[in-house]
């Protein structure tokens, strides 16, 4: 392809999320992993003891394929702490009707914007009243935060103890300052729980 026609068709599809991924690196100090086609590419973000992953994976459907961009840590978690945020919407008030509680964390913008479940209230509550941790995730248009206790069948397996900060939306995320907030997010979740002695500043022992 000419530079001419090379630079026309990046106008209409912009930069590829590789380009934008690779600059993200540069930008956090960050490890770009490319994959290659198999495997696709990959940004890793160490944050004290832990890494922070990014990157993309398919589901195929019947007929059709959704991608979803994900963002993982996996991490000491000394008291098994589950959380789960999300932003509210249709489903969510679908949810409440069925009975999944509700966590409000005292701070009515964030209550408004999010709905909060955690396997100890008081907990979640403490872990959210860390005003840093409440502004990075009320910036995200899209999100849904949970912590999953494995990578499933097709994942490494993970030692007792270890549980995994789990971030997905669906589309390929390309927007750099969304995704360096979402680093953010991470870093700042992963310190608060330190502090509330709901996680352990040790490496994890799984590689993702």
């Amino acid at each position: 392809m000419s530079r001419e026609r090379e630079g026309t068709a990046m106008g209409w599809f912009g930069p590829s999320k590789d380009e934008v991924w690779r600059r993200l690196g540069e930008e956090i100090d960050a490890d770009f992993i490319d994959g290659g086609f198999w495997k696709g590419s990959k940004v890793q973000a160490h944050v004290g003891p832990w890494t922070v992953t990014l990157d993309t994976f398919t589901v195929s459907t019947g007929k059709s394929h959704v991608t979803y961009t994900r963002m993982r840590a996996p991490y000491v978690n000394p008291e098994g702490l589950r959380f789960t945020v999300y932003r509210k919407g249709l489903f969510s008030e679908l949810g409440k009707l069925l009975g999944m509680q509700d966590i409000e964390v005292g701070d009515p913008e964030f209550d408004e914007a999010f709905i909060v479940k955690g396997t100890d209230e008081s907990r979640v509550r403490e872990l959210f009243s860390d005003p840093e941790v409440r502004a990075l995730a009320l910036l995200q248009p899209k999100i849904r935060l949970t912590v999953k206790d494995s990578e499933g069948w097709f994942g490494p397996s993970f030692p007792e103890g270890v549980d995994e900060l789990h971030f997905q939306v669906v589309g390929v995320i390309k927007e750099v300052d969304r995704l360096k907030g979402l680093f953010e997010l991470f870093a700042a979740v992963l310190d608060r729980l330190c502090r509330i002695g709901s996680a352990h500043e040790q490496e994890p022992g799984v590689s993702l």
